[in-house]
């Protein structure tokens, strides 16, 4: 997930995250065009490096290469929204599946841990002291840990990345539900403790079809 850049990061790789988050926090908004001499004053990174990084940013689906015409920040709409999350959900609840008939006593450790952070992130946003990157963070890192027993490293990737996108959504539209949500988290913290995956799903179904809602009931995506 972003927010976890390498040991010894280059300066393409520090590009790479920076531009990234960029895009999945608005600063570079759905359509905005990416002008190679603009970024490499705004980033400081070379016009060659930055074609690398929009390419790879174009391979995750959240840059469009227009041929001759360069680079934009992918659009957004509702029937993606939906897709994404439906993508999310299939993924995340065949893995928690898995991580719960797996997990193990640091496993327990680590979902008890990431959502304590969020919790804390949490009231913050209820209070309405808003830190929009460490909610991002630390929402991703408890629903990482959930499944983070799964046993498949792919599954986990492929979940990261679409977490991202559909994260970059609830941030364009500045969508958070309020006290349902560290309530829904907490349930789903219950139900990894007691290993009830089939309640955990019916949870998390709930949580993500009703940000969704919310989310479109906005009227700021078609």
């Amino acid at each position: 997930m972003l927010d976890r850049p390498e040991e010894s990061e280059t300066i393409g790789d520090d590009g790479y995250r920076r531009i990234r988050t960029d895009i999945i926090f608005g600063k570079l908004r759905p359509a905005h065009k990416l002008r190679l001499e603009t970024l490499r004053e705004d980033y400081g990174v070379s016009v060659s490096t930055l074609r690398e990084i929009l390419s790879r940013l174009s391979s995750e689906g959240l840059v469009l290469a227009e041929g001759k015409r360069g680079f934009e920040v992918a659009p957004v709409s509702a029937s993606d929204l939906r897709e994404l999350a439906e993508l999310r959900l299939l993924l995340e609840c065949h893995a928690m599946e898995r991580s719960f008939e797996n997990g193990d006593m640091e496993w327990e450790g680590r979902v008890v841990s990431a959502h304590h952070k969020l919790a804390a992130t949490e009231r913050g946003m209820t209070a309405k002291k808003a830190n929009h990157q460490l909610w991002k963070r630390y929402d991703g890192e408890f629903h990482q840990a959930l499944i983070s027993n799964c046993g498949s490293r792919v599954v986990m990737e492929a979940h990261a990345a679409i977490f991202d996108k559909y994260f970059r959504y609830l941030i364009l539209v500045l969508s958070y539900r309020g006290d349902i949500v560290p309530r829904q988290h907490q349930q789903l913290l219950d139900c990894a403790l007691k290993r009830d995956a089939v309640r955990a799903k019916t949870v998390l179904t709930a949580h993500i079809n009703e940000c969704v809602d919310h989310a479109l009931a906005k009227g700021s995506l078609k």
